[in-house]
């Protein structure tokens, strides 16, 4: 067995040296990531869903026990989210456009139902997203999605 995934499950009085440093990286971010109140991040679309990356830093930061609440009962295995009452901002970059709710590529869009729905699972459901799209087109298009996206930004940050 992976030792990173051996030392998630195991309880910490249970971690050999081996099992703290396999883990050790996974335990800052995690630090890390309970310290804030807000969360703005940057994550572009890629192939219509997030970087590996990222994928691979979300993939360290939900762990059970710190980030999500695992119970498990004789009727059932229930998972309780530990992140809650914080604020998040996602701002996405987009070759193309017509990735929203109704438009032409909106199927293709596991960008942003993903994020909502692995930053949901640990507790975070106050998601505002922000896009700037047609990215790979340049010119007007895109001069027109970054003022839009710097409007929404201006109205969310003037209190």
């Amino acid at each position: 067995m992976n030792c990173g995934i051996a030392a998630a499950f195991a309880p910490p009085e249970q971690h050999t040296p081996q099992l703290q440093e396999a883990i050790r990286i996974s335990d800052q971010l995690v630090d890390e990531f309970l310290a804030a109140d807000i969360y703005v991040i940057g994550v572009p679309m890629y192939n219509f869903s997030v970087p590996s990356t990222f994928k691979a830093y979300i993939d360290q930061i939900v762990r059970i026990g710190r980030t999500v609440a695992f119970e498990s009962s004789n009727s059932a295995n229930v998972f309780k989210p530990l992140v809650l009452d914080k604020k998040m901002f996602i701002i996405g970059a987009r070759g193309d456009s017509g990735f929203q709710p109704g438009g032409r590529y909106e199927k293709m869009n596991h960008h942003d139902p993903y994020l909502a729905t692995v930053f949901g699972f640990m507790g975070i459901t106050d998601i505002t997203f922000i896009h700037i799209e047609n990215d790979e087109y340049g010119g007007q298009k895109l001069a027109e999605s970054i003022a839009n996206a710097r409007a929404k930004i201006m109205q969310l940050v003037v209190v």
